[in-house]
């Protein structure tokens, strides 16, 4: 409980899911948090159920000089910048064929631009002072085949790259980085739909069915959190929760061919749902 206390923390995507837990448990455990939301009433109730201590701000990720200030604002505030989430993030879902190059355009600038923000605004004030700790929200779909999820599943494979090989840039330099992948984790985005400005495809699998076909039920958030900042605290690479997640990532190196097929007769059993 004490790694945490009294460490300077900045959390995008704050507002709902695994931002506002995660920003919960690090209340609980004495950090001083900036709380941060494209929905500022949702980073509000989440400062509020963090004690109503933390500091709490309406933010789009996509906008680099506001999450520049931001970042500042909140480490001068603080006195120092130990810690940065990168975690805002949103889903798209279905046949990739169905969708449009608007739909890719959205994800990329939330999902990787957004989180090449946050690094840029926090990690050369991370280097000047000589420690610091940058965690990117990254998922199991990061790390091996995602179908029906294939603009999602991009953004999180560019997200783990970024993470890998800036830690190797930075840890002589005083400066963690981690990447957090989860597999289907019981929050708001399960169940949520593509951004309704933008064209509708036709069909949209149901994401709960289909990442349970992929890879399990959907995990309790709770355990989730837990198993996170205990990784977090042990400074792991690639934090992959639960553990049947990493099975399936290690079976994914080790035997692609045999992945593959699963993926294959998945994707064939919801298109013959899709045409029943």
């Amino acid at each position: 409980m004490t790694h945490w206390q009294d460490k300077v923390v900045f959390i995008t995507g704050a507002g709902s899911g695994i931002g506002r837990a995660l920003a919960v448990a690090l209340a609980q455990r004495g950090a001083k948090l900036t709380v941060t939301d494209i929905n500022g009433d949702a980073a509000s109730q989440t400062a509020q159920a963090c004690g109503g201590h933390a500091r709490k701000l309406a933010l789009d990720v996509r906008d680099a000089a506001a999450v520049a200030a931001a970042v500042d604002e909140a480490a001068e505030a603080g006195g120092r910048l130990d810690v940065i989430f990168n975690n805002a993030g949103i889903g798209i879902a279905g046949e990739t064929h169905e969708l449009d190059v608007a739909h890719f355009d959205r994800i990329l600038d939330i999902n990787v631009r957004g989180v090449v923000h946050g690094v840029m605004a926090a990690y050369p004030r991370m280097v000047a002072q000589g420690f610091g700790q940058i965690v990117n929200t990254a998922s199991l779909a990061g790390l091996g085949p995602a179908p029906f999820f294939t603009p999602y599943a991009m953004t999180k494979h560019a997200v783990v790259g970024l993470s890998l090989s800036l830690r190797a840039e930075a840890s002589g330099l005083g400066v963690r980085v981690n990447a957090l992948c989860p597999a289907a984790i019981e929050t708001p985005i399960l169940d949520s739909s593509n951004p309704v400005d933008l064209p509708q495809p036709k069909w949209t699998p149901d994401a709960r069915a289909l990442l349970t076909k992929l890879a399990g039920p959907p995990y309790s958030l709770e355990r989730f959190t837990q198993e996170a900042l205990r990784g977090l605290e042990r400074n792991a690479a690639v934090i992959v929760i639960p553990s049947r997640a990493r099975v399936a990532w290690r079976m994914g190196r080790w035997m692609p061919a045999a992945v593959e097929k699963a993926c294959a007769d998945v994707v064939a059993d919801f298109r013959r749902r899709r045409a029943g």
